[in-house]
């Protein structure tokens, strides 16, 4: 049996080593890492990503896909049932690092069934709707901030959008600041910002289109 980790890097800003660090810290072990970079969630179905492809001709009955939440296998609600329904189906347990979820075909309960693919529902609308609420504030961040040219924004924020959730998430959980520090690359200054003002934070990655 083989536990494989799988990652999506859409943007030059965001770092493959962040989700494998924060993986391995919750605990999880994995025999390979595949991995897609500059590809969209959102666009490009798990199928169509060149590692995605190779990814479904290496999984097996038994083995085991680890990714950091469910935004990672797509963020088209349709795209993210289909794909996991169809690697269940193939008997492929799917793990979360994010909660450490788990999710297994092999249930012959109705009930549990249900439960499951409710679950498995739920999050993937979270995963789209997330994206198209970011979009959103983007779009209105770049109108605000056009409309006042003279006004002054602020210091630019020093970390990335996908920084900052790694940040909020490994604070969710028992890492300390140094080793969020280590993960991330920013000073514990700025982990500090994040921690003490998650919302002006957010905020400035928003003025900034980032």
């Amino acid at each position: 049996m083989t536990t494989v980790f799988y990652a999506r890097v859409s943007t030059a800003d965001q770092n493959l080593d962040h989700q494998i660090t924060q993986a391995k810290q919750t605990g999880f072990e994995f025999d390979e890492v595949v991995s897609d970079h500059g590809v969209s969630g959102v666009s490009t179905r798990l199928s169509e990503r060149p590692e995605g492809k190779r990814l479904f001709d290496m999984l097996r009955h038994g083995d085991t896909l680890v990714v950091r939440w469910v935004d990672r296998l797509g963020r088209n609600y349709d795209d993210v049932t289909d794909t996991m329904r169809l690697l269940l189906r193939k008997g492929v347990i799917i793990k979360t690092v994010i909660n450490r979820m788990t999710f297994d075909g092999s249930t012959n309960d109705p009930m549990q069934g249900a439960v499951r693919d409710a679950l498995i529902a739920f999050m993937a609308a979270m995963a789209q709707a997330e994206t198209e609420t970011r979009k959103a504030a983007q779009k209105a961040g770049i109108e605000a901030a056009r409309g006042k040219a003279d006004k002054y924004r602020g210091r630019k924020p020093t970390y990335s959008r996908e920084q900052f959730k790694l940040v909020q998430d490994m604070l969710s959980g028992s890492s300390t600041i140094s080793e969020i520090s280590k993960s991330t690359g920013l000073s514990r200054q700025t982990i500090y910002r994040i921690k003490d003002k998650p919302e002006a934070s957010e905020k400035a990655l928003t003025m900034w289109g980032m």
